[in-house]
């Protein structure tokens, strides 16, 4: 789904007062009816996660971790069934699974001998059997399982839709007969930042030359864009040449405006390939 740049600002601009919650995508599928709901998913999340890295900081004083900590405290002293974490990341605009890992790490330094590492928090969010504290164990459970944006369970969501587009893009370079290497092949070879696949023999795609393809699972806007062009995509155009990037969710139209210079967008897997074989023939 390509879209406008206008398109794609009236979608953002409906993102900004709502909650990132799975009622807010109904709704927001419900105002725009002609989008698909993965386009819309991978917008909402990108948008939300934009506003989080905006905030993030004010979430993070000592006396926000400390106001937040005495709030779970009385409000579990009052019911420690009701969803406390959940409703004070609601109420404070905050990701639920983020609020979780504050209230964590306070509560781990407050009863643990030594400060928690990195490595525990992260596996007592994966898994918050872990946590000591049965009533933390479910608050922080609630947090990770309503969170559609942040968390372990989204992150493993994210890895597995990645990968199920890698395996789909492959599929589809083998349907058309065309040799390639692999990013494990690559690096095998001794290669520390490559793109998905490397065509051995380059193809043309509506007149530009392409010798490697990048798969995104995601919406192709400013931001990250932006992002992948100066970490990624110009490196790879420096060793590689001319690529490719397929992003699969769509892409603001106006940023499909580094064709000449090397880096083509699509958001499908292009059906006009030109091979070798067939320029000769």
């Amino acid at each position: 789904m390509i879209l406008t740049k206008a398109q794609y600002d009236e979608i953002a601009q409906c993102l900004v007062s709502v909650p990132p919650t799975r009622q807010s995508l109904r709704k927001l599928k419900q105002r725009f009816p002609s989008q698909s709901q993965a386009t819309l998913l991978s917008i909402f999340s990108q948008e939300y996660q934009k506003h989080i890295k905006r905030t993030h900081a004010k979430h993070h004083t000592s006396e926000a971790i400390e106001s937040y900590y005495q709030r779970y405290l009385n409000g579990v002293g009052r019911n420690g069934a009701a969803p406390v974490l959940l409703d004070l990341a609601n109420e404070v605009d905050y990701a639920p699974s983020l609020m979780a890992r504050i209230i964590l790490e306070r509560f781990l330094q407050e009863h643990e001998e030594t400060p928690p590492s990195k490595s525990v928090i992260n596996s007592m969010l994966r898994d918050p059997s872990q946590i000591p504290d049965g009533v933390l164990a479910n608050q922080v459970y609630q947090c990770i399982v309503n969170d559609c944006c942040y968390g372990p369970l989204v992150d493993c969501i994210k890895h597995a839709i990645g990968h199920e587009h890698e395996v789909l893009l492959r599929d589809l370079l083998l349907e058309k007969s065309l040799s390639f290497l692999d990013e494990d092949q690559l690096r095998a070879k001794g290669y520390d930042k490559t793109p998905d696949f490397i065509l051995q023999v380059p193809v043309a795609v509506e007149g530009h030359i392409i010798h490697w393809i990048e798969s995104k699972a995601s919406f192709g806007d400013e931001c990250s864009h932006h992002a992948y062009l100066h970490d990624q995509f110009w490196s790879y155009w420096n060793r590689f040449g001319p690529g490719l990037v397929i992003y699969w969710y769509g892409f603001i139209q106006e940023l499909d405006c580094n064709r000449e210079r090397g880096i083509l967008l699509k958001a499908c897997f292009p059906t006009d390939i030109v091979t070798l074989c067939h320029s000769l023939a």
